[in-house]
C-alpha cells in the first residue's frame, strides 16, 4: 500500500463519512455491552466489591502511566500524518518508539514502587506485573488511530469491543480457579496482550513495514516536546473519569470504591459512544482546517455532537431507570450505587459538547484548551473533596461517597461543555450547539414506560424494560428528532447517492 499521508476527502463527503463511522461504533458499543455485563457479574459475584475496590485503584496508575506514554498520539498522529513530511509507515515507527521508551520508563517506576498502585500494600505477584500492560496497551491506542485516519473503525471495534472485554471476561472466570486473589490482575493484562494483537496486526496490513527508516532521537524528541500540549489535554480529560476513585480511596473503604467503579463501568459504557467519533473526526477537522473551511468544522461538530447527545441519552434513560436491577447484576451489594450510576449516566450526556469541541480545540487552540480542561479538573476535585467532606461531616453511608463523587463528575463537565462550546464558537465565527428540543419529546414517552417496567418483577424489568425505553425513545428521536442529514446515521451505502443528489 502507499505510504503517502495525505488523507483525500471520503466519498459522499465529511457527514457521510462521520455517519459510517459512528454507525459502525454503535454497533460495537452493543457488542461491548455485551461482552461488559459478564465482566462486572463474575467480578461482582466471584471476587466481591473489596477485592474490585483494590483492582480499581490499582487501574488508575496503570492506565494513568499508559496515558502518558501516548503523549497525545491518538489524536495527534491524525496532524502528523496529514502534514505528510514522512512515508507514513515512518511517522507511526517515530510514534510507536516514543510511546514504548515513554511507557517503558513508567512501567518500570510502577514496578519499583508498587505502593502507588496498592497504598494498604497488599498485593501479589501477579498484581505486581500489572504494569506491563502499560506498553502494549498505549501502542494499540496509536495502532488505532492509524487506521481510523484511513476511515478503518471496524478494527477498534474489534480490539476494544471483541477481544479486548471479551478476554478480560474468559479470563477472569477462570483465573478465579487458578489465581482467587490475583485473578483480575492477570484477566486484565491478558485482554491488554490481546487487543494489541488485534489491532497492531491489521496495522501493519495497512502501512506494511517501515522499510528504509531509522530512529533519531531529535526527530523523536521534538514529536514529544510539539505533542505535549495535547499529551497534557488528554490526560487531564482522562485524569476526570480516574480522579474520583483516587480521592475516594483517601475517604472510603475498598468495599465502597468497588461499587463505585462498578458504577462507572456501566455508565462508561454509553461514554464509549463519544468516543467512537473522536478517530474518525481528527481526521476530518484537520483536512478542513487545511482548506480553512471552519462554517464545515463547526456544522460536524454540531453534528457528531448531536448524535452522541441523542444516542447517550436514550442509553442513559435505558440503564438508569432500571438502575437498581442492573446494578443488582452485579451484586446485592452493589445496589447501594444506584444513585451514582444515575449521576454518571447525566454527566455522560453533559459532556458531549465538550467532547466534540476538544475535538477541534486541540488543533485551533491548544493551549486555551489546555487552560480550560485543567480548571475542569480542579473544579471537580475540589467538589469531591467537598462532598467527602459533606459525608463524614453528617456521618452518612459510605455509599454516599459515591454519589457524591458522581455528582462533583456531573457538574465539572456541565461547566467543561458551556466553555469550551462558547470559545470554539468564537474561534471559528459559527455556532456551536447540539442541543435540539426534540431530546425532551423523545425522553418524555421514554421515562414513562420506563416507570412501567421498574413495578415488573427484575427480570422483566431488565429483559423487557430496557429494550422498550430504547425502542420507544429511538422511535421518537427518529421520527420527531432526526432529518435527513441524522439519519445517514443509521443507513447504510448512503454517501454516494448523497453526492450525486448534491450535485444535482
Amino acid at each position: 500500500m502507499s505510504s503517502t499521508a495525505h488523507n483525500p476527502a471520503p466519498e459522499g463527503g465529511d457527514i457521510a463519512a462521520l455517519a459510517k463511522g459512528g454507525r459502525t461504533n454503535f454497533f460495537g458499543f452493543l457488542l461491548r455491552l455485551a461482552a461488559r455485563i459478564p465482566f462486572l457479574f463474575i467480578a461482582g459475584r466471584l471476587y466481591g466489591a473489596e477485592a474490585l475496590g483494590r483492582f480499581a485503584y490499582a487501574l488508575v496508575a496503570v492506565e494513568l502511566a499508559a496515558q502518558l506514554a501516548t503523549l497525545g498520539q491518538k489524536r495527534g498522529l491524525a496532524q502528523q500524518l496529514s502534514r505528510g513530511e514522512q512515508p507514513a509507515a515512518h511517522i507511526i515507527a517515530d510514534g510507536m518508539v516514543l510511546s514504548i521508551i515513554t511507557g517503558g520508563a513508567l512501567a518500570a517506576l510502577l514496578m519499583l514502587f508498587p505502593q502507588a498502585m496498592f497504598p494498604a500494600g497488599q498485593y501479589s505477584e501477579i498484581d505486581w506485573l500489572l504494569p506491563l500492560a502499560v506498553i502494549p496497551f498505549t501502542l494499540t491506542d496509536i495502532a488505532l488511530s492509524a487506521l481510523a485516519y484511513r476511515y478503518d473503525i471496524g478494527t477498534t471495534v474489534k480490539a476494544r469491543s471483541v477481544v479486548e472485554p471479551w478476554a478480560l471476561s474468559i479470563a477472569a472466570a477462570a483465573a478465579f480457579f487458578l489465581l482467587p486473589h490475583s485473578g483480575l490482575a492477570l484477566a486484565y493484562i491478558i485482554s491488554i496482550f490481546a487487543a494489541a494483537m488485534a489491532a497492531l496486526v491489521p496495522l501493519f496490513r495497512a502501512y506494511g513495514l517501515p522499510h528504509g527508516w531509522v530512529p533519531h532521537p531529535f526527530r523523536i524528541g521534538k514529536l514529544a516536546l510539539t505533542n505535549m500540549p495535547l499529551a497534557a489535554a488528554d490526560a487531564v480529560e482522562w485524569g476526570t473519569r480516574r480522579i474520583d476513585v483516587v480521592i475516594m480511596g483517601q475517604f472510603a473503604t475498598p468495599t465502597a470504591v468497588g461499587v463505585y467503579w462498578a458504577a462507572q463501568q456501566v455508565a462508561s459504557l454509553p461514554s464509549k459512544l463519544k468516543s467512537s467519533f473522536e478517530p474518525i473526526l481528527g481526521p476530518v477537522i484537520t483536512r478542513n482546517l487545511m482548506e480553512k473551511n471552519y462554517r464545515a468544522i463547526a456544522k460536524q461538530v454540531c453534528q457528531v455532537g448531536f448524535w452522541i447527545t441523542a444516542m447517550q441519552a436514550g442509553v442513559a434513560l435505558a440503564l438508569g431507570i432500571p438502575g437498581e436491577a442492573v446494578m443488582g447484576l452485579v451484586g446485592p451489594e452493589f445496589v447501594g450505587g444506584t444513585g451514582a450510576l444515575a449521576f454518571l449516566l447525566i454527566a455522560e450526556v453533559v459532556a458531549a459538547t465538550a467532547v466534540v469541541s476538544e475535538a477541534a480545540l486541540i488543533y485551533v487552540a491548544r493551549m486555551k484548551n489546555l487552560w480550560i480542561s485543567l480548571s475542569t479538573i480542579s473544579l471537580q476535585a475540589a467538589l469531591t473533596v467537598v462532598f467527602m467532606m459533606a459525608v463524614d461531616h453528617y456521618h452518612l453511608s459510605e455509599l454516599y461517597y459515591a454519589g457524591g463523587a458522581a455528582l462533583a463528575l456531573a457538574l465539572a463537565l456541565g461547566y467543561a461543555s458551556i466553555i469550551k462550546g462558547v470559545l470554539l464558537s468564537r474561534l471559528l465565527g459559527e455556532p456551536v450547539n447540539n442541543w435540539r428540543w426534540a431530546l425532551v419529546w423523545a425522553a418524555a414517552p421514554a421515562i414513562f414506560v420506563g416507570w412501567v417496567a421498574i413495578q415488573l418483577p427484575e427480570w422483566l424489568e431488565l429483559s423487557l424494560g430496557v429494550p422498550l425505553i430504547l425502542g420507544v425513545y429511538g422511535w421518537m428521536i427518529w421520527n420527531k428528532g432526526f432529518g435527513p442529514e441524522d439519519r445517514l446515521l443509521f443507513r447504510r451505502n448512503v454517501a454516494k447517492k448523497q453526492a450525486e443528489e448534491k450535485e444535482d
